[in-house]
């Protein structure tokens, strides 16, 4: 990855710290690419202290902070978060409208740690269904760390896993109508060219918090061969702890994308020899 973790950290985890111990435990040189999260849990954080559910959305927003460094500093290439989804809007409308106004805040407010961070930013789902001060912010975000060389930080907003590959195949289909390609020479890669995430690779880890076994409709196409990871953890607690043990769990894994591994496949030739 090109990045010394250890060192990356050295000034900022406490020494004796479960944060040390479990940077320890990573393997620098097998850290995912791409890493998608599914931010879930803001509602539960508040209703167990009795506070309104806009206030577990603030401090969720502390959690996005502390992710969005970490994976910085790890060197992770790609991070995506879920941060809106198109069925979303059914939520309350003083809900809906106090997220926007968290999202406008923080976009305003997190520019200069981006840039500072070498982050780019950009976004992916239906942006012009927003609210025009929400993208104006998104625009400012997007053009002010454009130049940017590290992270890709992508936040999918007013998004629909099951809209994008719905609007992939109207595309293709439109091709075929006009005579453009016969329906015969589609390809996987051609409906991953009109997804939203064309110059992304697909997720390594898929990280999940509360405890809901479910995807949510979320980066469908793309997570087919993800490693899926969930926590009971809600949100707002999701520090850099978190992030590491996901890693670590992660890194246990062996990713075999319907192969068997090397070791099973001998012993399967030797078998049929014999």
């Amino acid at each position: 990855m090109g990045v010394n973790i250890h060192t990356e950290f050295g000034n900022a985890v406490e020494r004796g710290s479960v944060d040390e111990f479990l940077l320890h435990q990573m393997d620098p040189d097998r850290l995912p690419s791409h890493i998608a999260v599914i931010m879930d849990g803001n509602g539960r954080w508040a209703a167990r202290r009795n506070q309104p559910r806009v206030a577990g959305h603030r401090a969720g927003a502390e959690a996005v902070r502390a992710t969005v460094e970490t994976a910085a500093q790890l060197g992770i290439s790609y991070l995506t978060l879920y941060a809106f989804s198109t069925e979303n809007w059914k939520r309350p409308r003083l809900e809906v409208e106090a997220l926007m106004g968290l999202l406008r805040e923080f976009l305003h407010k997190e520019i200069r740690s981006l840039k500072a961070n070498n982050i780019r930013f950009q976004t992916i789902g239906r942006e012009q269904g927003l609210e025009s001060a929400v993208r104006r912010e998104i625009d400012r975000a997007r053009r002010e760390t454009d130049s940017n060389t590290g992270m890709v930080l992508t936040v999918a907003l007013n998004y629909s896993g099951r809209s994008e590959i719905v609007e992939a195949c109207r595309e293709i289909a439109a091709e075929c109508l006009g005579g453009r390609r016969a329906p015969s020479e589609i390809t996987e890669k051609d409906i991953e060219r009109r997804l939203f995430t064309k110059d992304l690779p697909d997720p390594d880890l898929l990280v999940r918090t509360s405890g809901e076994m479910r995807v949510s409709n979320f980066l469908l196409w793309q997570i087919a061969y993800s490693e899926i990871y969930v926590t009971d953890v809600l949100w707002p607690d999701f520090r850099r702890a978190n992030l590491f043990e996901a890693i670590i769990e992660y890194q246990k894994r062996e990713r075999r994308y319907g192969d068997v591994n090397p070791a099973a496949k001998g012993s399967l030739t030797a078998a049929n020899v014999k």
